[in-house]
């Protein structure tokens, strides 16, 4: 009987061996990589991807850092911004770097110090802060605190907290607010971003000398207004000090 595999009949099936050929290629490369050293457990030793990076604690880290570094030379500063927030006991609620607050006449020393600690900085194109990498964060050198420049008064203000196993002198809470406050314009104001801060720093914050610095520009009553509204804050008694002012007086004036 004829096969089919070998027209010629003469038992050289090359139609069949040249189908399975490439099969017996393909299966002799197999055994060779299965043979070759540091094969076995390839697949269990290939790099797999490590654990997302937790930002809030780099941020936190890179904040204590800095503040170790300025604290242990005895340079005058502060821990302001959301990490200063977070050391009054607010929520950990990081932006993007750490703030530090120096005086401008100390920014040459300032840097210096961190520089010997292993801390890049630079000086970018505003004239009122300095950056720095610590940790692959950004920090944020503040000679100016909401258009104010850093005095040594507002500084003596500061407290000492614990900033996660760090302590370091820290903006006070209502130098805090009164920096948040000042902030607000028509192009920024954001009061959702404020709102948890103050509730959560309400019993720190001296609401009368925030009212007193910040209420006469229209943002920040604004911002005030809504706070006694929600009743985070206790209503401004109205100018003779008689009854507090609750709500907008009706359409002749009167409440």
């Amino acid at each position: 009987m004829d096969n089919a595999n070998d027209p010629a009949g003469d038992g050289d099936a090359s139609g069949l061996r040249l189908a399975r050929e490439p099969r017996a290629e393909a299966a002799r490369g197999e055994q060779a990589a299965a043979r070759a050293p540091g094969a076995e457990g390839a697949a269990e030793t290939a790099p797999q991807a490590g654990p997302p990076v937790d930002r809030h604690q780099a941020i936190l880290e890179a904040a204590k850092q800095v503040g170790s570094l300025l604290k242990r030379e005895g340079h005058a500063f502060a821990l302001a911004g959301s990490v200063a927030v977070y050391a009054h006991g607010g929520a950990a609620r990081f932006q993007h770097d750490a703030d530090f607050c120096v005086r401008r006449e100390d920014a040459d020393a300032v840097a210096a110090t961190l520089r010997e600690g292993g801390v890049t900085v630079y000086e970018p194109p505003e004239d009122w802060l300095w950056k720095a990498k610590c940790l692959g964060e950004d920090v944020d050198l503040l000679f100016e605190i909401a258009h104010e420049p850093v005095t040594s008064e507002l500084l003596d203000r500061a407290v000492e907290l614990p900033v996660d196993s760090v302590r370091m002198p820290v903006l006070s809470a209502t130098d805090l607010l009164r920096s948040l406050l000042g902030s607000f314009s028509e192009h920024h104001c954001d009061f959702g971003a404020v709102l948890p801060i103050a509730r959560a720093l309400r019993e720190k914050v001296d609401w009368e000398l925030v009212r007193r610095d910040r209420g006469d520009s229209p943002m920040p009553a604004a911002f005030l207004y809504l706070l006694e509204r929600l009743q985070v804050v206790a209503p401004q008694a109205d100018r003779e000090g008689t009854r507090p002012v609750t709500g907008a007086p009706g359409k002749d004036g009167h409440e």
